[in-house]
């Protein structure tokens, strides 16, 4: 573990007082530290038993103080979400020993609101989420070859268009934790909770 320096101390005297803004200055950071995927980050959700189920998804911005992401709605963890419609996220920033937590309810986004990122995608990654059967068994990849195939002819020489089985959510953040490695395991912990019109700032024990 690194030594204790300025950078890496944390401390709710000195950190953002709004928690998207310290949010924002750690993802410019990681982004400026050549991770391989900075805006990965894991989302964890529940279905209405309680069970829970964790993969990796990327971040795709802010908007309306939410953190945004997309996916398939007929996913697993789209179902999860009709059932159970909070979520967590957590981000990895291992060459700078650092992780952020966030949690809070999740909304779907209305028709329409996700055709501006499907059409600022890559051609190919547009034709796989319009063929994609997200989370079904599939007997083999030439099977779902075959389909993407048919839907690269169906749309040649034209626009691919936004199927209704994707889109964007928002995780509207009711809880952040900011975690910063630090020697012996002695880490430190920041945590937002919502108090009034802003945010309660609090130090806890690693």
């Amino acid at each position: 573990m690194s030594e204790e320096t300025p950078s890496r101390t944390l401390d709710p005297d000195t950190v953002a007082a709004d928690p998207l803004a310290q949010f924002n200055d750690w993802l410019d950071q990681a982004r400026a530290a050549d991770l391989v995927e900075p805006t990965a980050m894991a989302l964890a959700t529940a279905d209405a038993d309680g069970r829970p189920s964790v993969r990796m998804v990327l971040f795709k911005g802010l908007r309306d103080g939410g953190l945004c992401f997309y996916t398939n709605y007929e996913s697993h963890k789209a179902d999860d979400l009709a059932q159970n419609p909070q979520a967590s996220v957590v981000f990895w920033w291992d060459r700078l020993e650092r992780q952020v937590r966030v949690s809070g309810p999740v909304t779907r986004f209305a028709a329409g609101e996700s055709d501006d990122y499907f059409h600022s995608r890559p051609r190919i990654s547009q034709l796989a989420a319009y063929t994609s059967r997200q989370s079904r068994a599939v007997a083999s990849r030439d099977e779902m070859h075959a389909r993407l195939e048919r839907n690269t002819a169906r749309f040649a020489g034209g626009d691919v268009p936004c199927p209704a089985h994707w889109g964007g959510y928002r995780l509207q953040p009711d809880h952040f934790e900011f975690w910063q490695g630090q020697r012996g395991r002695f880490h430190d912990r920041v945590v937002y909770t919502p108090s009034g019109n802003g945010w309660r700032k609090t130090r806890l024990e690693p």
